[in-house]
C-alpha cells in the first residue's frame, strides 16, 4: 500500500487541515500518516484560536515517520511561523524525498491569518526549494508572486514565477475568479495545461484547497504524473463540493467520501 504525509494544521471541524487530509487519502486508497503543526480553534463558521505546536515536535514527527516507512508522497499545508518552517525544511532536508505537495495556506475563509507576514518570504525560500507542485490560490499566489492577478495571463505568469520561487510545477487555483467556470493553471516549467469545471453555487466551500492539494499528492503517490494527478485531483473536488454533506451553519465541509 503507498503511504502519503500530511504536514499541517488539525481542524476542529474536520473539513479542512490534517482532517480533510487524511480522509481523502483514504477515497484514493492510500494509506494517511500525519505531523500536526498547530491545533485550531475553529468550526464552519470561523477561526477563533490557533496554537502551534513546537517546532521541534513537528520536526521529529516528520522524522520518525521517515524512519520507519517508505512515504510515497508528502503534503505540507498551514505552517504558520517561521520557526515551524525551518523545521519543517531541516527534518526533510537531505532525504531522497517522494514528490512534496505544497499548499501555502495564508488565510481562512473567515479571515483569520493562518501564516504570519514574516513568514512568507521563508516559507518561499525553505520550502519552494522541496517542493514539486506548489497550489497556491489566487489571493496567495498575489503575495506570493507579488503582483496583482486580474486575468489568464497573469495565472501564467504567476505560475512562471512560482518555478522561478524554486517549485518544479505550480498549479494557480482560480476558483476566486467572476464567472461561471473555476479555471485553473498547470505548469511544469514547459508546457501549461488548463482545467475548468462548471462553478457550482453552494456554502460549502470549507476545506477545497487542502483538499486538492492532498488529492494532488495522493495521485503523484500512486504513481500519476503531475498533468494526471492535477485532473484527477480537480475532478475529485468539483465531485466532493457537489455531494457536500451540507454540514454546520457556516462555509461547510465537502463529501471526501466521494469516488476520486
Amino acid at each position: 500500500m503507498r503511504i502519503a504525509l500530511t504536514i499541517a494544521g488539525s481542524d476542529s471541524s474536520g473539513g479542512a487541515g490534517i482532517q480533510a487530509d487524511l480522509k481523502t487519502f483514504q477515497a484514493y486508497g492510500v494509506f494517511g500518516m500525519s505531523a500536526v503543526t498547530a491545533v485550531t480553534v475553529q468550526n464552519t463558521q470561523k477561526v477563533y484560536d490557533i496554537q502551534e505546536m513546537a517546532p521541534a515536535i513537528v520536526a521529529r514527527q516528520i522524522t520518525c515517520v521517515f524512519d520507519d516507512t517508505s512515504v510515497d508522497a508528502v503534503k505540507i499545508g498551514m505552517v504558520s511561523s517561521v520557526d515551524l518552517i525551518k523545521a519543517i525544511a531541516g527534518a526533510l532536508a537531505d532525504r531522497d524525498l517522494p514528490p512534496v505537495v505544497l499548499d501555502p495556506v495564508m488565510i481562512s475563509k473567515s479571515g483569520y491569518p493562518l501564516l504570519r507576514k514574516e513568514a512568507r518570504s521563508a516559507l518561499a525560500f525553505h520550502l519552494f526549494p522541496l517542493a514539486r507542485v506548489v497550489t497556491p490560490n489566487l489571493f496567495e499566489a498575489q503575495l506570493l508572486a507579488g503582483f496583482e492577478i486580474i486575468n489568464l495571463e497573469d495565472m501564467k505568469r504567476a505560475a512562471r514565477r512560482m518555478i522561478d520561487m524554486g517549485a518544479r510545477q505550480a498549479v494557480i487555483k482560480g476558483g476566486h475568479f467572476q464567472g461561471e467556470a473555476a479555471v485553473d493553471v498547470l505548469f511544469d516549467g514547459r508546457t501549461f495545461k488548463m482545467l475548468s469545471t462548471p462553478k457550482i453555487e453552494t456554502r460549502s466551500t470549507h476545506g477545497t484547497g487542502c483538499t486538492f492539494s492532498s488529492a494532488l499528492a495522493a495521485g503523484m503517490a500512486l504513481g500519476m504524473d503531475f498533468f494526471d494527478a492535477a485532473d484527477r485531483a480537480k475532478s475529485y473536488v468539483t465531485r466532493a463540493i457537489a455531494q457536500a454533506p451540507g454540514i454546520g451553519r457556516g462555509s461547510g465541509p465537502l463529501n471526501h467520501m466521494v469516488t476520486p
